[in-house]
């Protein structure tokens, strides 16, 4: 696929972009607004194409079950309406007018059209932006289940939206697509660091903020992530860089509580609320920030993790 520069008074907001689609790999691209809407105004021009938008509105005077009926008979989709209302866990809710449900079941509702989408690449917008936590796990197992068949783009401007369902992750800048160093690996061997003493600890963590030496103490600290080959530090919902590596930051944590909880991320255990699962092979972990931020959870990484905290 491939998409445009676009120069706005001679500055370039989007670069021109190369990559690939396939099935059975969802793409997720990461960046701002503004380069998300130029986006979709290509992607919308692109053949076999479906856009699925957000705010794209929804028949309020219809039940759930009537619309379900509805975008079948559209599309000519097999499947019964009564299978659907269990594949898609809306059994409980199937007689209620669209108008009389949450923003989440709104929302969630005009995603399911991708279901009966017959283009054969999917765009979504934001697809979990508005979406409470049952939503957003019944649309990531489908998601998952369409990748199978089709080509599945997820435009969002938030990365830990983007780790939910997505097996490649790119940032979009001014400077090109940078892929980011998601990937799960059985087989990879784990970074070495070199041992230290048994009682050495660290008091304070370096970073920088805007040519600014910050320390913090661990416990400020909710969790380190690795963003091209880079350490980013995050403390409050504000981000920090750090010239450590990962795997120095993990020997030199070790001792305030923190855990290795995925190739690319670092976590505070203290900070850990809560473990979702995904998919039978996606896990991620929610933390007590105030930010509601989501880390994405190693496979590999689940059983230690358990051991760890003794659940």
């Amino acid at each position: 696929m491939n998409i445009q520069a676009v120069i706005v008074n001679g500055q370039k907001i989007v670069p021109a972009v190369e990559f690939e689609l396939q099935t059975s790999k969802v793409i997720g691209i990461q960046t701002n607004v503004q380069r998300k809407k130029m986006l979709l105004a290509q992607l919308a021009e692109q053949p076999d194409t479906y856009l699925s938008l957000v705010d794209q509105g929804e028949y309020t005077r219809l039940t759930v079950e009537e619309l379900l009926r509805f975008l079948k008979n559209v599309s000519g989709h097999k499947e019964g309406v009564g299978s659907m209302l269990r594949r898609f866990q809306l059994e409980d809710v199937k007689r209620l007018k669209i108008s009389n449900l949450t923003a989440s079941k709104c929302a969630y509702l005009s995603l399911l059209r991708i279901y009966y989408a017959q283009q054969q690449t999917i765009v979504l917008e934001e697809p979990y932006f508005q979406l409470e936590e049952q939503e957003r796990q019944v649309f990531a197992r489908l998601v998952q289940e369409l990748s199978a068949e089709k080509r599945i783009i997820i435009l969002t401007g938030n990365l830990e939206d983007a780790l939910i369902s997505c097996d490649e992750v790119y940032r979009l800048d001014d400077a090109g697509l940078h892929h980011l160093d998601i990937a799960d690996s059985d087989n990879e061997p784990e970074e070495q660091a070199e041992a230290e003493e048994a009682d050495f600890k660290v008091q304070k963590i370096p970073t920088k903020k805007n040519d600014k030496v910050i320390l913090f103490n661990p416990p400020e600290i909710d969790y380190i992530e690795s963003i091209n080959s880079l350490a980013v530090v995050h403390v409050g919902g504000e981000t920090y860089s750090c010239a450590l590596t990962l795997a120095e930051l993990e020997q030199r944590l070790q001792h305030y509580g923190f855990f290795r909880c995925h190739r690319s991320y670092i976590v505070n255990l203290q900070k850990v609320r809560e473990l979702i699962t995904w998919t039978k092979n996606s896990y991620s972990l929610r933390l007590t920030t105030g930010q509601d931020s989501v880390v994405p959870l190693s496979r590999t990484k689940l059983v230690e993790m358990k051991k760890l905290l003794n659940i």
